[in-house]
């Protein structure tokens, strides 16, 4: 019992360790990808990246029921999954930072665009007020669409 207990916390570390090196080849192509702004790539990663994930969550899962096996690892054992589990850490803070930093100035970039659009339109603009009065010197309340894929 023992034995297949030892075979499969191995056959575990295996498919971590695998996980772990297909998790962090798919960041940094992501990361290289958001760097370039190369956007396609980045959307075409991510079923992958969603089914990479959950995987790694499972695997993570097992860990913590089973910490016990995990104890019974010799020295290197343990610092080879450690160094595994910091590298694809510094990978995901990496692209966490990249993703951040892209929502951010496509915000900023969106909120430019709608704030000349408003200004420019300003001039052009008319209003009708709540009674349905239209009021041609109060248009600062003009209401503006954009189309989301600018």
């Amino acid at each position: 019992m023992e034995n297949i207990e030892k075979q499969d916390i191995s056959q575990k570390i295996q498919d971590y360790k695998e996980i772990i090196a297909s998790f962090s080849e798919l960041l940094k192509t992501e990361n290289q990808a958001l760097t370039d702004f190369n956007l396609e790539l980045v959307s075409s990663l991510y079923e992958k990246k969603l089914q990479t994930v959950m995987a790694y969550r499972g695997l993570v899962a097992y860990f913590i029921k089973n910490q016990a096996s995990l104890e019974t690892l010799n020295e290197a054992e343990k610092l080879d999954l450690k160094s595994c589990s910091q590298a694809l850490d510094e990978l995901l803070q990496e692209n966490d930072r990249l993703l951040k930093t892209r929502m951010e100035t496509s915000k900023t970039v969106m909120d430019s665009i709608v704030n000349i659009a408003k200004i420019t339109n300003k001039t052009n603009a008319t209003s009708y007020g709540n009674n349905g009065s239209y009021t041609p010197l109060d248009n600062s309340r003009n209401a503006l669409a954009i189309n989301r894929t600018l």
